[in-house]
């Protein structure tokens, strides 16, 4: 590795360029919110190339989504809000103050220790914030499973939870037996809601279990891709399409590949 100066500093050179009254139309037309999507999708990019364990997409990842960060800072800097150094500092500061083990006198802790001292000084800070509440600070922004399973982590540390995993498994039938309930007739808007409710209680049951409920969903949407890729291969060398076959040959077309799965 070198010296990041350099390269960072020729970086942001290149984005003011691009934003320079002569630089690029594209690029000058752009703000916040329409870059926003953008350093969303990067940042999922960035994690689908470390559950392909492809380092060389990880690094070209990262670049891309640290120039989404460049670009945020240059329109800061513009508006004379804040700059890229402020937005370096500013992390630098608080991964000091988050670490006092590290960086200051306070005593070595264990992991456990320190996810609590990590989330009460988290605490301190959206109090400095004047953000107040067990739930204050949440981005709306989250993914949805991401951010339920992260509010019920919140209620849970005041004590509003279910005692353990069975409980849940309870909650979760009674919310599947209203959804099912509200199938004959129901509005759009009735069954949303109870599918939310669904979904919800599925989110708490995966933190009860200790599983991040949007990698279990990334894990199944892989497996089903994977499965009716196989599917599609195997009719494609008898000739055939999904589409030009009945349910029940893709049904034991799909009950094969499981097969060849389960036998390695």
């Amino acid at each position: 590795m070198t010296d990041a100066a350099a390269p960072l500093l020729r970086l942001l050179d290149i984005m003011r360029r691009l934003r320079a009254p002569d630089g690029c139309p594209w690029d000058r037309e752009q703000d916040f919110a329409s870059i926003a999507p953008y350093t969303i999708e990067e940042a999922y990019e960035v994690a689908d190339a470390i559950s392909r364990d492809d380092p060389a997409a990880l690094q070209d990842e990262l670049g891309d989504l640290l120039f989404q960060v460049v670009y945020h800072a240059q329109m800061a800097q513009e508006a004379g809000s804040f700059g890229f150094a402020d937005v370096a500092r500013g992390i630098g500061d608080k991964m000091i103050r988050r670490h006092p083990h590290v960086f200051g006198e306070a005593a070595t802790r264990d992991s456990a220790e320190q996810t609590a001292a990590w989330e009460a000084q988290k605490q301190r800070e959206r109090q400095a914030r004047a953000e107040t509440g067990t739930l204050a600070g949440l981005p709306s922004t989250l993914p949805a499973l991401t951010r339920a399973a992260k509010l019920t982590r919140r209620a849970a540390r005041v004590g509003f939870d279910w005692p353990d995993a069975d409980s849940v498994f309870d909650k979760l039938e009674e919310e599947a037996r209203e959804l099912r309930a509200e199938l004959p007739g129901a509005s759009r808007e009735r069954l949303a809601d109870e599918l939310g409710d669904l979904l919800f209680v599925l989110a708490n049951l995966a933190r009860k279990l200790d599983l991040d409920p949007e990698a279990c969903l990334r894990g199944a949407n892989a497996k089903f891709e994977r499965r009716f890729q196989a599917v599609e291969g195997k009719l494609a060398r008898q000739g055939q399409s999904p589409a030009d076959v009945s349910l029940d040959v893709m049904e034991a077309a799909w009950q094969a590949v499981k097969k060849e799965e389960a036998a390695g």
